[in-house]
């Protein structure tokens, strides 16, 4: 299992702030599609992905046991 944690507006419209799911030898760019099945009306576009904090490109497999953060753009000033 992959756990996986949504910060900022993504925790808020998914309505939680992690889960787990079976992606284990599925890409990130298939967990991407994964998440924006599961809660079609996410803004998936710019959100990066980080796996055991490291942020990771679309091509990375995940592996059992790995943690996922899904990171929205955040502007500040």
């Amino acid at each position: 299992m992959i756990t996986l944690l949504y910060f900022a507006g993504l925790r808020e419209a998914t309505g939680r702030a992690q889960e787990e799911a079976d992606l284990d030898g599925k890409t990130v760019a298939e967990l991407i599609a994964w998440v924006g099945e599961r809660y079609p009306h996410l803004p998936l576009e710019a959100v990066r992905v980080a796996i055991n904090e490291e942020y990771a490109p679309e091509s990375d497999v995940l592996q059992e046991g790995d943690i996922a953060a899904l990171i929205p753009p955040v502007s500040g000033g």
